[in-house]
């Protein structure tokens, strides 16, 4: 467990899961061969057979007295087709516990987007309904990712908003939000999309300190090296590198906090301008 402080705010990720992948199943350009050319900066998250490091993971943020839990992960209980996700029985809400933050404590949970490893413990399976996890918060869903996701046949994009999406709105706690949504006066939502439609970003900002959540606006710290490669669960491409670029343009100041929601272990660092792109460098 990480935490970091950012003036008066508190965060916290509660990791779900880790693990080594084979870098060409989401980025087809990151090769072992491609991915071993970097290992002077990207070492935390390779290994020495060029393959990367994921984790899975959500980040309590402390702020004015709100406890915001942004991005529930995978879940237990969910069928999924991938065989690795596929009902799960993982101690994540035992894990926030020991974090500080028991699930009756959580006021509100932001969903950077709607895929299947970001909306997980939005619900929990009980007397086989799928019924609110965080039984006291509001569930901050972003407008443009509802239109897109509701409408949605494809199983990849249904699924989990039908088990995890569904059941929170119908018992109405949820609220559509649009990007620079205040969740208090230290914490907003921005506008980051191409990933999905309504992709968010989280900033955090307190006594002139700053950070950033990333969601899936980035996958691997590899993407700030070469913003422009494929990622193959971008909704937009072309907007997606665009969004890629320029968010390491606006923040490779080294003053701001980058947490990458899929980043491995210890997922904050900096972002930093070096030649005609970026590097990651743990803070």
């Amino acid at each position: 467990m990480n935490q970091w402080k950012i003036g008066d705010v508190k965060i916290t990720r509660v990791i779900e899961s880790e693990a080594v992948w084979d870098g060409k199943m989401l980025l087809p350009d990151a090769t072992p061969e491609n991915v071993k050319k970097e290992r002077d900066w990207l070492a935390p998250f390779s290994n020495e057979e060029g393959k990367i490091k994921l984790t899975i993971q959500a980040l309590i943020i402390e702020s004015q007295g709100k406890r915001i839990l942004v991005d529930t992960c995978i879940g237990n209980d969910k069928v999924r087709s991938n065989p690795e996700w596929n009902k799960l029985k993982l101690p994540f809400l035992s894990d926030l516990e020991k974090a500080g933050s028991p699930r009756e404590k959580i006021d509100r949970v932001v969903c950077t987007h709607l895929h299947i490893d970001h909306v997980g413990w939005n619900t929990m399976l009980k007397n086989d309904k799928w019924l609110a996890t965080f039984p006291n918060a509001k569930y901050l869903i972003g407008g443009t990712e509802w239109d897109f996701f509701s409408r949605s046949e494809d199983p990849f994009f249904k699924d989990p908003v039908d088990d995890s999406v569904r059941p929170i709105m119908a018992e109405g706690m949820s609220e559509l939000i649009d990007d620079k949504y205040k969740i208090t006066d230290e914490v907003w939502s921005e506008s980051t999309p191409g990933h999905t439609p309504g992709h968010f970003a989280i900033r955090i900002s307190s006594k002139g300190e700053n950070a950033v959540i990333t969601g899936d606006l980035m996958h691997h710290p590899i993407q700030c090296r070469y913003p422009e490669w494929d990622d193959v669960f971008d909704v937009d491409g072309p907007r997606a590198k665009k969004t890629r670029r320029e968010f390491c343009e606006r923040y490779a100041d080294g003053k701001t906090l980058v947490i990458g929601t899929h980043f491995a272990s210890p997922s904050g660092g900096k972002i930093v301008k070096k030649d005609d792109s970026f590097r990651f460098v743990l803070a």
